[in-house]
């Protein structure tokens, strides 16, 4: 029989796996825009080191492998912001990507106070956007990010998970 996997606060032990995680995992977002600049293939080493220490961050285990990881934390207009949620190539569709969320939202609330979350993806990616519909996500505007690529913002009020995965 197979192992579990386990969601989990990150620890500073896990930013090195979280960060090769997030390039494996990005690669299919920036081939979908022809733009390998996008956020999360650039971002350093020392910059995930730095959001494990100090924002909402989770990951999925399977035994020691950090398998997926989400991160969270509360913005100017007291809303919780998610960013660069991913779950490894082999395991999506499982259902890890809800739980991240989910964790990384009772979390905020619980540890903040949030009752509103906030996150983007790119405009052409459609499986991304049908999980977050699916957990009760709703689109609420658009903008291009730094590296050009065009954004759709969803947010949602704290309890409005609708399904689980």
């Amino acid at each position: 029989m197979g192992m579990s996997v386990t969601i989990s606060a990150a620890t500073e032990q896990d930013a090195e796996q979280i960060f090769r995680l997030q390039y494996l995992c990005f690669q299919s977002e920036a081939a979908l825009y022809g733009n390998y600049r996008i956020d999360p293939l650039v971002q350093t080493l020392d910059s995930v080191r730095q959001e494990v220490a100090t924002d909402c961050v989770f990951v999925a285990r399977l035994g020691e492998e950090v398998v997926g990881s989400v991160r969270g934390k509360v913005t100017e207009d007291g809303a919780a912001s998610i960013a660069k949620l991913c779950v490894h190539p082999r395991l999506q569709g499982h259902g890890i990507g809800a739980r991240l969320l989910r964790a990384a939202e009772a979390a905020l609330a619980e540890r903040h106070g949030t009752t509103r979350f906030r996150l983007h993806t790119g405009h052409r990616s459609e499986g991304n956007l049908r999980l977050y519909r699916k957990v009760g996500y709703q689109t609420v505007g658009r903008t291009k990010g730094d590296d050009g690529v065009e954004l759709i913002i969803l947010e949602k009020e704290a309890g409005a998970f609708v399904a689980t995965a």
